[in-house]
């Protein structure tokens, strides 16, 4: 495996957390961690994280809560992590969608090992999140048709919201204002209807409107969206 895959590991234990930090980071993984799932969530929501190793108990929401909202929107690799060794937390951990599981009790190499393979098996590893598309400050779950910006939700219109996914999904590709006029607004209005539009929708995803980063103004012409996933 010689690219850099991050693996979110989340424990409520610091000890343990950090311990698993350390031999991850040895193996030239990138690691964000967690200590409870409300942290964790919002961390996966934050990032583009390609493995997660997850305690079952923790305060609040166990690590099956966790398990269930992430399968919710996405196939990324999860392994289980308990001090528990009975069949039926391994069952139900399995039947939720986990990829493996792991007693505590297993060496912290063991771990790194059962993580390379888990990411091994799932065959897309970088692409496992593939209906999350990550730019950095902006990120869009096609899925839930939530949008991220500085990892807070913002409220788009529908109109917005499918006029921000149509150019993601087309990067560096200009759309004509009369493209844009015919798929949103059956040719009914002018310029003036579009850019009013592109206005709001800049206002709730830029950090700054007036010079924007993703949404770009093509001189007389239409509008591009700039971004690498």
């Amino acid at each position: 495996m010689n690219d850099i895959y991050t693996v979110l590991v989340v424990d409520d234990d610091q000890s343990i957390v950090e311990l698993l930090r350390d031999f991850l980071e040895n193996d030239r993984f990138q690691v964000k961690t967690a200590n409870d799932t409300a942290e964790a969530l919002a961390v996966f929501q934050q990032h583009t994280i390609h493995c997660i190793v997850l305690d079952i108990m923790m305060p609040g929401q166990n690590g099956f809560e966790l398990c269930r909202r992430i399968r919710a929107e996405s196939s990324v690799p999860i392994l289980f992590l308990s001090a528990r060794s009975d069949d039926v937390d391994k069952i139900r951990g399995l039947t939720l969608g986990g990829d493996d599981y792991i007693v505590k009790t297993a060496s912290p190499g063991e771990i790194v090992a059962r993580v390379k393979a888990v990411l091994r098996r799932s065959g897309s590893q970088k692409e496992t999140n593939r209906n999350v598309l990550d730019y950095g400050r902006l990120r869009i779950n096609l899925f839930t048709r939530e949008v991220f910006v500085d990892g807070r939700i913002v409220s788009l219109t529908p109109k917005e919201y499918e006029l921000l996914r149509l150019f993601v999904e087309h990067p560096r590709y200009v759309f004509s204002y009369d493209q844009l006029l015919d798929k949103f607004w059956d040719g009914v209005g002018d310029k003036h209807t579009v850019r009013v539009h592109l206005s709001r929708l800049r206002e709730k995803i830029e950090s700054d409107p007036n010079r924007p980063e993703y949404l770009i103004n093509v001189w007389g012409v239409g509008y591009r969206f700039e971004g690498e996933s």
